[in-house]
C-alpha cells in the first residue's frame, strides 16, 4: 500500500526509553539497552535534576532515529512533554506509555488510548450503532 510506513527489516529494531531510573534499571537488566558506536544510547533516565528541554530533545531524537521502532516513556514524564508526544502522528516508531513505581498509570491521560476510544466511537457513530 502506498500510504503505509514501512518498518525496515534488514537490521533490527531497536526501543528507547524515557524514564525513571528504576524503570530503565529494569529494562537494561532484561536486555533492552544499546551504545552504538557514538556511544549514543537508547535511554534517557529522568530524576529531579533532569530539565524539560532535555526531555524534549530525547523525544525528538529518539522520534526521528530509524533504529528505533518503540518509544516506551513513563506517563507522568510524558505528561511534562504532553503537547508532543499528543501532537505525534507517526506510526514508527510507536510511542507507548508505560507506568512507574512512584506513578500509577492514569488511563484518562494516555494519548494513545484517547485516540482509540475517538476511532472506536467515530466507527460506531459512523456505522450507527451503539
Amino acid at each position: 500500500m502506498a500510504g503505509r510506513a514501512q518498518i525496515r527489516t534488514n537490521n533490527s529494531a531497536l526501543i528507547a526509553m524515557i524514564a525513571d531510573e528504576d524503570t530503565i534499571t529494569g529494562f537494561l537488566l532484561a536486555g533492552v539497552g544499546n551504545v552504538d558506536i557514538r556511544r549514543k544510547t537508547n535511554y534517557l533516565i529522568v530524576d529531579s535534576k533532569t530539565t524539560v528541554k532535555t526531555i524534549e530533545d530525547a523525544f525528538k531524537e529518539f522520534t526521528s532515529r530509524e533504529d528505533i521502532a518503540v518509544v516506551l516513556i513513563s506517563q507522568y514524564v510524558a505528561n511534562m512533554i504532553r503537547f508532543l508526544v499528543d501532537s505525534y502522528n507517526k506510526p514508527v516508531p510507536a510511542i507507548l506509555e508505560i507506568p512507574s513505581k512512584d506513578h500509577p498509570y492514569d488511563p484518562a491521560q494516555d494519548s494513545v488510548l484517547s485516540r482509540v476510544r475517538y476511532l472506536f466511537s467515530s466507527e460506531s457513530v459512523a456505522s450507527g450503532r451503539r
